[in-house]
This record gives C-alpha cells, sequence and structure tokens, in this order.
C-alpha cells in the first residue's frame, strides 16, 4: 500500500540520503533545459527555455520530481529535472514547502515557473500518472512517455488527461513525448493533451498521440475561449476518434502533422476558432478539418495538405465538414518563422522522428532530420585572467538602451550600475580598438534580475558568425576567437533583462 509522505529537502540531507530517501540525485552543474529551442507559438511572448541555467537533479521516482520543486529557493527559480524509470502512483506523494504546491497521485506543476522536464537514459515512463501544469510558465517537457491515464475507475490521475493545462498558463514547450491510452471514454480514459481556462503560447512538437477516444482540447466549454496561440507540429495522431484537435476560440497552427484512422473528426474548430492548416498528411480518416457537433461555427486556412482516402460527412445544422475540397474561410498569419516540409514526405519523416527515445532529433525543414548543435552549457570552472572589459582600449554600444541606462554601465566594474534594453530582447557589445583574442565571457546579471535572460547568442561582430548560443546568463566559453567586437544578443527574456557587467577573457 502505498505511504503518504511529506518530504522536504533541507541542506543538512546528504545526496546519499536523498537517493535512498526520494530517488532524487542532486547534482550542482548548470546546464541547458533541453535539446533544441521552443519553436511555434511557445517561442513567442518572450519565448520558453524552461530550467535553462538552473541546478539539474534526477529524479527516479515521483515525490522526488516533487522533492526537487519544493527545494529550490523561490517557485521561480530555475532546475532541470532529468527523469528515469517508470513514474507511478506507488512512488508519487505530495511534498511540501515554500516554492511547489503538489499533490499525490499526479505530477504537480502548479503556481511555478522556468522548469524542465525530460526523460534521460533508458527512459522515462509515467504509467497512470498524469502531468497537470496550472498557474504556470515557461515548462518544457520533452522525451517521456505518458500512458493510461484515467478520470474513472482505478487508479486515477488528473482527471483522465495524460497531460493537462489549465488557469493562466503561459509559454510551455511539449517535445518528443508519447501520450497513449488504450481506450476512450468508456475505458474510463479522457483527453491526451488538454489546454483550458486562458492557456497561451503553447507548442507541441514531434510527438506521438495514440489509441484514444479524444486526442485534445483547447476550452472546456463554448464559453472558454480564452485560450489562445497553439502550434501542433510533427505530430502522429493515431487511431482516435476526435478531437485532434477541438479548438474553442483563439488561433491555433497546425502544420506537417501525420493523421492516420482518425475515425469520427479531426480539427474541430468551433466557436470562433481560427486554424490555420499547413502541409499535413490525412490518412484513411474521416472529417479531418471542420466545425463539429455544434453550430458555432470556427474558421480555418489551409495551404499544402494531402488527403489519402479521406471520407466527409454531408453538411448539417451542427455538422459543417471543410471538405472534400477545404477551402479556406478566414486568413491566419504566422508571426514566428518556420520551415514547413512538403505535406508528401510527412508520414515518413514523423515516423522516424516523432514520439519518446528517438534522439530528439527535428526536421531541417528538407524532408530531412538533423540532430540540432547542442546550446553551449556554461563552463564548470570560472574565468580568470585579466577582464578585458575594462582596457583602456576597451568601450561598450548595443541596439538600443532603456532610460537611466548606458551601454557603459557593463563595463565599469560595478554591480550597482546595468544596461537595459528598450524591449525584451536587444544587444550589448564589447568592442576594442585593436584585434583582440577572447575565449569566455562573463554576462552578471543586476541584482533581482537573476534569471530574467533566457535565450541568447554571442556573434562575432567582425564576422557575423554565432560563437555561442544557450539559455540564462553566466560564463559562456567558446572557441578561442580574434576579433574586434563581441556582442551577447538576448533573444528570449521574462521580466526586464539587465546586464550589470560584461566580462570578456582571453583564457
Amino acid at each position: 500500500m502505498k505511504r503518504s509522505i511529506a518530504v522536504r529537502l533541507g541542506a543538512v540531507l546528504t545526496t546519499a540520503a536523498l537517493a535512498a530517501t526520494t530517488g532524487v540525485v542532486l547534482s550542482t552543474t548548470a546546464a541547458t533545459a533541453a535539446t533544441g529551442t521552443a519553436t511555434g507559438y511557445a517561442s513567442q511572448n518572450g519565448g520558453t527555455t524552461g530550467g535553462a541555467g538552473g541546478q539539474v537533479v534526477r529524479a527516479t521516482t515521483g515525490t522526488a520530481i516533487h522533492a526537487a520543486l519544493c527545494n529550490r529557493a523561490s517557485s521561480s527559480t530555475p532546475i532541470i529535472i532529468e527523469v528515469q524509470g517508470t513514474i507511478n502512483h506507488g512512488n508519487t506523494s505530495k511534498v511540501s514547502g515554500n516554492s511547489c504546491n503538489t499533490a499525490d497521485d499526479v505530477i504537480e506543476l502548479k503556481q511555478i515557473s522556468n522548469v524542465t522536464l525530460v526523460g534521460v537514459g533508458n527512459g522515462a515512463v509515467f504509467d497512470q500518472l498524469g502531468i497537470h501544469v496550472r498557474e504556470a510558465s515557461n515548462i518544457i517537457i520533452q522525451n517521456v512517455t505518458v500512458r493510461n491515464v484515467k478520470k474513472s475507475g482505478s487508479p486515477t490521475s488528473n482527471g483522465g488527461d495524460a497531460i493537462g493545462m489549465e488557469k493562466d498558463v503561459r509559454n510551455v514547450w511539449v517535445d518528443h513525448v508519447t501520450l497513449e491510452a488504450s481506450g476512450g471514454e468508456a475505458q474510463g480514459y479522457d483527453g491526451l493533451f488538454d489546454l483550458k481556462n486562458n492557456t497561451q503560447y503553447v507548442t507541441l512538437s514531434y510527438s506521438i498521440l495514440r489509441n484514444s477516444g479524444r486526442g485534445g482540447l483547447v476550452g472546456s466549454s463554448e464559453s472558454d475561449r480564452s485560450n489562445s496561440f497553439i502550434t501542433y507540429h510533427h505530430n502522429r495522431f493515431e487511431n482516435l476518434d476526435s478531437r485532434v484537435p477541438l479548438l474553442r476560440g483563439g488561433v491555433a497552427h497546425v502544420y506537417n502533422n501525420h493523421y492516420v484512422n482518425i475515425r469520427e473528426s479531426g480539427i474541430n474548430s468551433r466557436a470562433g476558432a481560427r486554424v490555420r492548416v499547413d502541409n499535413n498528411y490525412f490518412q484513411n480518416s474521416k472529417d479531418v478539418l471542420g466545425t463539429f457537433y455544434t453550430s458555432e461555427a470556427g474558421f480555418w486556412h489551409t495551404n499544402g495538405n494531402i488527403l489519402d482516402r479521406v471520407t466527409w460527412s454531408s453538411p448539417g445544422s451542427q455538422t459543417n465538414p471543410a471538405g472534400p475540397g477545404m477551402q479556406s474561410t478566414t486568413s491566419v498569419s504566422i508571426p514566428y518563422s518556420h520551415r514547413l516540409d512538403g505535406a508528401n514526405c510527412v508520414p515518413d519523416l514523423v515516423n522516424r522522428l516523432a514520439g519518446a527515445n528517438k534522439g530528439v532529433q527535428f526536421s531541417n525543414g528538407s524532408c530531412s532530420p538533423t540532430t540540432p548543435p547542442p546550446t553551449t552549457p556554461p563552463p564548470t570552472d570560472p574565468p580568470s585572467g585579466t577582464n578585458l572589459s575594462l582596457a583602456s582600449n576597451a568601450d561598450a554600444d548595443g541596439s538600443s538602451k532603456a532610460s537611466g541606462t548606458s551601454y557603459g554601465n557593463v563595463r565599469d566594474g560595478s554591480m550597482n550600475t546595468h544596461w537595459s534594453p528598450s524591449g525584451s530582447t536587444g544587444s550589448v557589445s564589447i568592442k576594442w580598438g585593436s584585434p583582440t583574442t577572447v575565449a569566455r565571457i562573463n554576462i552578471r546579471e543586476a541584482t533581482g534580475a537573476e534569471g530574467n535572460i533566457r535565450s541568447w547568442r554571442v556573434i562575432n561582430h567582425d564576422t557575423g558568425a554565432v560563437l555561442a548560443s544557450g539559455n540564462g546568463a553566466g560564463v559562456i566559453g567558446f572557441s578561442p576567437t580574434t576579433l574586434r567586437k563581441i556582442t551577447f544578443e538576448i533573444t528570449g527574456s521574462s521580466g526586464t533583462p539587465r546586464v550589470a557587467e560584461y566580462e570578456t577573457y582571453a583564457n
């Protein structure tokens, strides 16, 4: 019988004791959050970087996942939780703490931010146990399997959703996951990927959703129209009855997905929803796009899709299929850059890339898989030697500066002054009057702004070459490069970035 325990990790506990008690091993190494960079709408609104730059924790139980969240300094302290093994009801209990709000029998990412949950090793399986995201932001879930989560019968978890998000959720990237059930509502299952009550800026990519009655919804009812800006790309939707997805209000982008054996209805745009549907491959399915089961119409913008043995219902008072012609009924503009693969190669490409434990490969836009270069982790040793930014022939400039700040503040040797861009992104540079060799920089955020910088690039301004890219401020190393000007470009942030010192080193 499962025991209900409340574990709070304290500084006095040793790593060995933690491992024995909760299945968690702590590491002080800072690292990047996940393989690749958030795409789709999750790349907007400041971007999604999860726990980039934070402590890395290895967890082998659900209680260990909760304990890692509760052991942070605050509910927004970045953390990367590497999950290995099977997470189930028997090893998942509530843990208490000031930086978390957890519960028994569900992985609870509630009232928190800046978290990455990534499967490692031989894989991570959440067995009959759902992942619940509520009142949370900047979350990454990658390379995990969630299966057989029930809303009725026994055991139950997360309202029957494999992954569910609700109430004021922002910026979540779910990537390379497998979500599956063993039947429909009659067998006790609900949705695989449900978004409700003001959930926005979410991307589901390179994932498999299969063997369930319901794929996922956006909006819990016709009146719940506060959810928007959702991207679904390079996913395989297989053996599902409907809700692939069901959209109520808001804007969505559905591209390069493979739909196989959708039995009742696919993309159900209703209640004023607007969806762009690009270069998908629909196969052996029924009513893959339209407004269904309601008289409150939704709209669609279609391009480049392939229909392979797709059948259509006749129009009715609560049935408005888009086929057989699938002509557009609205226009939807996409604010982010993306590369469309041709629809004809989608089945093979998605079959090779989608789902957990596939190596986390991506498409390069030409129907070929590629492994992205890893973002650059901060070196574990601090820089040493002379801070070249303080040299007499050094200076600073940038792309923009907020009122009351100065580029020169990043090289005055003081943590009491700082530079901020005029918006959430921008760049600041150190330059010299003669060629200077740089191999490491240290971006030091002002007090109170730690963690605001999310994604960044380091650029050789002389040539335009990207020397490094990653997430989170701190020490950044790269191959020694001789140049006259080096630029630190902030491409994503949470709050206002404030750089107190931009140090440069030769070693």
